[in-house]
């Protein structure tokens, strides 16, 4: 039985393992209730992460755009 990592199972769900490796997986997946386990909580974090929205605080957008003026005027 092998060792899946987080790593190998993130690959695993972005489709980036080969034929092979993402069958040994998902028989891995059935068989493994603690590989199941992780990788549920896996495929929750990245739907959350894909419906996730953030916008940064208006004083860092202003603070930003106040330091690029004032290095505008030095030059």
């Amino acid at each position: 039985m092998p060792n899946y990592t987080t790593e190998d199972l993130l690959q695993y769900l972005y489709k980036e393992t080969s034929k092979e490796r993402s069958a040994l997986i998902e028989k891995e997946l059935h068989t493994d209730w603690a590989l199941k386990e992780k990788f549920d909580v896996l495929t929750n974090y990245l739907t959350r992460l894909d419906t996730l929205v953030e916008s940064p605080r208006p004083q860092s957008v202003m603070a930003i755009l106040n330091y690029a003026r004032s290095s505008a005027e030095v030059v």
